[in-house]
């Protein structure tokens, strides 16, 4: 007897195979669309380098030519991409360059450049320095380093040793007899951004705390240390320090470098011999050269290193926003810039600092049609960074971005709101702005003079979890708090949802700033992206459908190919199909910055082709894949027909046998691959049997097959390239084969 295999559209985890019968209980790769799965659409590389950095925001605007542009804001550099070429937009805090003079120091061998300033420096490590041209460069003596190495080129800070010093890695080593101090050149310091992870940070509680030191010698390390590797060159046991003044030279003794302690039993010269990484509880790690070197052998008093602390860095961030073809860009935390894209020489241009505008605020957008900039989490008062309260908003006059004190002739104003410990994030809605704390919603609405915006507060218990978290389509919001998913259309609604476990079982919740929420309007879906427990980065996906989904059937479906996974998104409003950036921690070969250790970004076009395109023609196959909650055989079974009860399902009380397959595909391009996996019990691994691997074909008609067994799962896969399929209705042909 043929039978169809209907399944109801999107992923169930909350419950076991078994539970799910009738139900998909996961895949990747795949989207729902009318009710059936298909694979994802295909993704193309937009322009030919990798950025620097992770992007951590995406924004798309057009100028009055009608030029589109993509602003990206990396963790290190802002960039503006149009016609297929990244320009490097990012605001300097020394615009005219300032001259640098008998400040070079290198040694014979060694890849690392000191370069010493005349005073006190800002520069942190991974910020960027560019240096000027040629005709400010004055030799290095007695180094092979020139100024075709410097000249126009910019480098990742490597470390920070001192006060008044900066040091950066070439890409190859000096061959000279090394320079000391000598040569000189115009420089442009890079506003800092960020790191490119979410990180722990020391307080209270953290480390060494509760007692003492004694003796705690400091120095620094010489030679990069990386978190897989015992020593400065791979397999050794030894590292190499600035100093070994004040350090034990004899017995177990221990320092620290962040927040990994490593044991040592000697000292040879300059280095500590007879290493072991991540000694007393503590746990592995890499450290830059220069790093902080300190002793913690004569440890005394109570407490202990902590593995763990609630205590966070926020990553990199930027909020991005455009008032016509002027481009609003804030460093989260920090200063705002404005771009104008509408300048004869744009991309040569520069990024600016707004002036008049907060310098410190949390979060940024333009208020449309009314035209207002909104900074939140911001400054008391203006350019007083001590005075930021992470409640605090504060609005321009209209149409003017550098007045913000409010007179009786202006629109600037001023709110402060009063559910939550800070502000998280904000979105510009179809009638108003939404804008989360840690625990609240609240509107925020333009109402014209005297009040400029009127407030209300129209949630509780369902603050944001990240800046990046929400989003607005069609009039209704919809985000991912830290107690699960809410959405907005007048009313607050807590959104049921079948994988929900299944994320927050899993989130890294100490990297939620990570998190970032996207659509796809071309598929009527919400993602969010965002870091499993055991990830530093964004490694999954979760989608919603909110064109399909109905109040009784919720449409949710996931994502862990890490082909798919972005560190940020757009949708397709300007550029016709929606874009996204995907980040490689291990790839540090950006196209613009010499050392580099922060990753590179990728940013692709999607839903173009079934494959994954790269720069050079590089083409990478998609594999898709879906698997079915078990299917038994349902036996019906005459009970009281006088009483016209119904008939029973067997619930797997019979055994089955299935002697072919159907297979059913609305559109299929190349082979798919059809799985049928079996088991007696809900807890036995599935079953060896005839039952495929099976490589349908556009001909396949059917495929004979034989088994027996009490339940049945259906998988549906490609793993090649320009394969792609949506599937139809599948049949099966089953017989029922009694209880044993």
């Amino acid at each position: 007897m043929l039978q169809k295999l209907g399944f109801l559209p999107g992923f169930n985890k909350q419950v076991t195979s078994t539970g799910a019968e009738s139900q998909w209980t996961g895949g990747e790769n795949v989207r729902f669309r009318y009710g059936t799965p298909e694979k994802i659409g295909g993704w193309s590389q937009l322009g030919e380098s990798k950025l620097t950095g992770v992007a951590r925001g995406l924004h798309h605007f057009v100028n009055s030519a009608s030029t589109k542009f993509a602003a990206i804001g990396t963790n290190r550099i802002l960039y503006a991409y149009s016609g297929g070429v990244f320009y490097d937009i990012h605001p300097l805090v020394n615009p005219s360059g300032t001259a640098l003079t008998n400040c070079f120091s290198t040694s014979n061998g060694q890849t690392e450049v000191t370069i010493t300033f005349a005073g006190t420096t800002t520069f942190q490590a991974g910020d960027i320095i560019l240096f000027g041209d040629a005709s400010t460069f004055s030799a290095i003596t007695n180094s092979n380093f020139g100024a075709a190495d410097f000249a126009d080129k910019k480098f990742m800070v490597t470390s920070v040793p001192t006060s008044s010093s900066i040091t950066i890695t070439m890409p190859s080593a000096e061959t000279g007899s090394g320079a000391n101090l000598s040569g000189g050149i115009t420089f442009f310091q890079y506003y800092h951004v960020g790191p490119a992870e979410q990180l722990g940070a020391f307080g209270w509680g953290i480390s060494l705390w509760g007692g003492s030191v004694l003796g705690s010698a400091t120095t620094t390390l010489n030679g990069a240390l990386a978190d897989d590797t015992n020593g400065n060159n791979g397999s050794a046991t030894e590292i190499t320090l600035a100093s070994v003044t004040g350090f034990p030279s004899s017995g177990t003794n221990y320092v620290q470098i962040g927040t990994e302690e490593i044991s040592y039993t000697g000292i040879t010269g300059l280095k500590l011999t007879g290493i072991t990484r991540a000694a007393r509880g503590s746990t592995r790690s890499s450290h830059l050269n220069g790093a902080t070197v300190t002793n913690t052998s004569q440890w005394t008093g109570w407490g202990s290193p902590a593995a763990n602390t609630d205590k966070v860095t926020d990553p990199g961030l930027w909020a991005l926003d455009n008032l016509g073809a002027k481009l609003i860009a804030l460093i989260v935390g920090g200063a705002a810039f404005e771009w104008d894209g509408d300048l004869a020489n744009a991309t040569s241009t520069r990024a600016t600092i707004i002036a008049g505008a907060p310098t410190a605020s949390r979060d940024m957008l333009v208020s449309t049609p009314d035209r207002h900039l909104v900074f939140f989490g911001t400054e008391t008062t203006i350019g007083d960074t001590t005075t930021q309260d992470d409640m605090f908003i504060r609005f321009s006059s209209q149409e003017n971005i550098n007045d913000y004190t409010p007179t009786a002739t202006n629109t600037a104003g001023t709110q402060r709101l009063a559910d939550g410990s800070r502000i998280i994030g904000a979105k510009l809605g179809r009638n108003a702005i939404y804008v989360w704390t840690d625990t609240a919603l609240f509107t925020m609405r333009f109402v014209g003079q005297p009040f400029t915006f009127a407030f209300e507060q129209v949630g509780t218990n369902c603050g944001l979890i990240g800046m990046n978290a929400a989003v607005e389509v069609d009039g209704a919001a919809y985000w991912m708090s830290d107690n699960g998913f809410f959405r907005y259309t007048g009313k607050l609604e807590s959104m049921d949802c079948l994988v929900e476990d299944y994320v927050y079982d899993d989130l890294n919740t100490t990297s939620n700033q990570l998190i970032y929420c996207g659509i796809n309007n071309l598929f009527g879906e919400v993602v969010w992206f965002y870091p499993t427990s055991t990830s530093n980065v964004n490694n999954r996906a979760v989608f919603y459908s909110y064109l399909d989904s109905t109040a009784k059937r919720p449409i949710w479906f996931t994502n862990d190919s890490n082909l798919y996974i972005r560190s940020a998104w757009e949708d397709s409003a300007v550029f016709g199909l929606p874009h996204g950036t995907k980040y490689n921690a291990s790839d540090d070969n950006s196209f613009d910055v010499e050392g580099n250790t922060d990753g590179v970004t990728t940013y692709f076009e999607h839903e173009t082709g079934v494959n994954q395109l790269e720069a050079g023609a590089v083409t990478t196959a998609i594999p898709a894949n879906i698997t079915s909650g078990d299917y038994d055989i349902t036996q019906k079974v005459v009970r009281g027909a006088a009483t016209n009860l119904g008939d029973l399902r067997g619930d797997g009380e019979n055994i089955m046998r299935v002697s072919r397959i159907i297979p059913d595909f609305i559109a299929q391009q190349g082979n798919t691959v059809v799985q049928l996996d079996i088991r007696n019990y809900p807890n036995n691994s599935a079953a060896s049997s005839s039952l495929g691997p099976f490589t349908i074909t556009s001909s396949t008609t059917k495929v004979d097959t034989r088994a027996r067994a009490r339940a049945i799962a259906l998988t549906i896969s490609n793993t090649a390239v320009d394969t792609s399929w949506k599937l139809g209705t599948f049949r099966l042909d089953i017989h029922a084969g009694g209880r044993r």
